[in-house]
């Protein structure tokens, strides 16, 4: 990584406060996520999809300082003596985050505090400058993708529930049970901008530039796959008939020996339960399946006749409207389903306060222009569309953030989950993954064939 001055992308100037109170916010989060397990265990077990405890959070310090205030502001040092030889995920395999020789907790968590408040020291009054505005939005994001992270590597290690504080005023967690949602819509072809334009407080190097496509008519399901409706699969001989999937799943599906998702089984009863972190629980019926790797989604649509959406189709359902005779796409793009107004918890189930999923049919108030629901939060959806550049694609300041991973064979993921902040999800928002993982917060919508 670079130590001179950076250069960055035209950003909306934003109020320093509001930046501030970002930054203070990510990192409040992520202390509650990472406390009590940093006081179990420092390393914990070495897997390919989680990092050390103590590593990660030694990372998060470094990511601001080293954009912040090197980047940004020129400081000649990093905060910590040897950070880059440490935490810089960029240089350092992911095998070797175990033998490193880390700070203790103290002396990680100090440094955090240390670069947390220079940080906030060089915040103006009243409005931040555009590269304060980007760096700052950049950093804070990154911190709020490594807090998701935690939450699904607490579920992988089988970790109790995080004790996380009261949700502000308007996000109480819980909801009664809403039942299913059946049935698809219409969408009518057209043009789309598929992407992310200036208007936007922050945008990822991957969102842009906006590409025009032409999306023809389809039909899109109003709400995700269920658990009721994925154990149908499962009890038909899903994971057992060849062929329903492609090779490339069915070696993936041997190698993992799965009959079922992988927080799945059946009780004495033989009735289906479901873990949720530490705890085993009945399934849920008309909560959106979760945990569900890319090859499980196509399976089961191969199974039920049904296909993943593309990217664009995607987008197009969640961000667009109907013309008023209903027969064309109405001019203009939506940032969240339902317009313009910030995320609260009564359109979606965002930012970790529920810690888990909700029934389907719930919050009917997020819906889309065209009546999808949930399009943002509850569960990552898979697309059929594999992670590419846009063209004119630049890499930006964070330059291994897409660009390392455009030939990886991964696929992108839209809507964001239960456990993604809600200052990171709209629309345009594109998250991806190898078609394997299924520790992540991820289940899938369908289109009719």
């Amino acid at each position: 990584m670079p130590s001179t001055p950076l250069s960055t992308p035209p950003t909306p100037p934003r109020a320093a406060d509001e930046l501030a109170e970002m930054l203070v916010d990510a990192r409040t989060r992520s202390l509650a996520l990472m406390q009590d397990i940093l006081e179990a265990r420092e390393l914990g077990p070495r897997l390919a999809i989680v990092n050390p405890p103590l590593w990660e959070l030694g990372h998060l310090g470094f990511f601001h300082d080293h954009f912040a205030l090197r980047g940004l502001y020129g400081l000649p040092d990093y905060q910590f003596a040897g950070a880059e030889r440490l935490f810089d995920s960029g240089s350092i395999a992911h095998d070797d985050r175990w033998a490193l020789p880390l700070p203790s907790r103290d002396e990680t968590l100090d440094y955090l505090a240390r670069v947390q408040q220079a940080m906030l020291e060089r915040l103006p009054e009243g409005i931040a400058s555009a590269a304060q505005s980007y760096v700052y939005q950049l950093t804070t994001l990154h911190e709020d993708m490594h807090g998701e992270a935690f939450l699904y590597t607490r579920q992988t290690l089988g970790d109790p529930a995080p004790d996380l504080d009261m949700p502000p005023p308007g996000q109480a967690p819980g909801e009664a049970s809403s039942g299913a949602l059946p049935g698809d819509v219409a969408i009518p072809g057209g043009r789309h901008r598929l992407g992310s334009d200036e208007t936007l407080p922050f945008r990822f190097d991957n969102e842009k530039p906006p590409l025009e496509v032409e999306v023809a008519p389809f039909s899109i399901a109003r709400a995700p796959v269920t658990n009721r409706e994925f154990a149908a699969f499962v009890e038909d001989g899903g994971y057992a008939r060849r062929e329903l999937w492609s090779e490339a799943g069915w070696q993936w599906r041997e190698h993992q020996t799965l009959l079922g998702p992988i927080y799945w089984r059946r009780d004495a009863d033989g009735h289906w339960e479901a873990r949720c972190f530490d705890r085993w629980r009945p399934l849920a019926p008309h909560q959106p399946v979760v945990h569900i790797s890319w090859h499980e989604a196509e399976a089961w649509c191969r199974w039920a006749g049904r296909r993943l959406p593309s990217e664009a189709e995607w987008e197009v359902a969640a961000s667009r409207a109907p013309s008023a005779d209903g027969s064309a796409l109405a001019p203009g793009k939506r940032r969240f389903p339902w317009g313009e107004a910030t995320p609260d918890a009564g359109l979606a189930n965002l930012d970790g306060w529920r810690l888990g999923p909700l029934d389907v049919a719930a919050l009917p108030e997020g819906d889309s222009a065209f009546g999808c629901r949930q399009m943002l939060g509850n569960v990552w959806e898979w697309t059929a569309s594999t992670f590419a550049p846009f063209p004119g694609f630049v890499p930006e300041l964070y330059r291994d953030y897409s660009a390392p991973w455009f030939q990886e064979g991964r696929y992108v993921l839209r809507g964001g989950a239960w456990a993604t902040r809600s200052r990171l999800a709209h629309n345009s928002y594109r998250n991806f993954f190898t078609p394997d993982r299924h520790d992540t917060l991820a289940g899938f919508r369908t289109c009719a064939r």
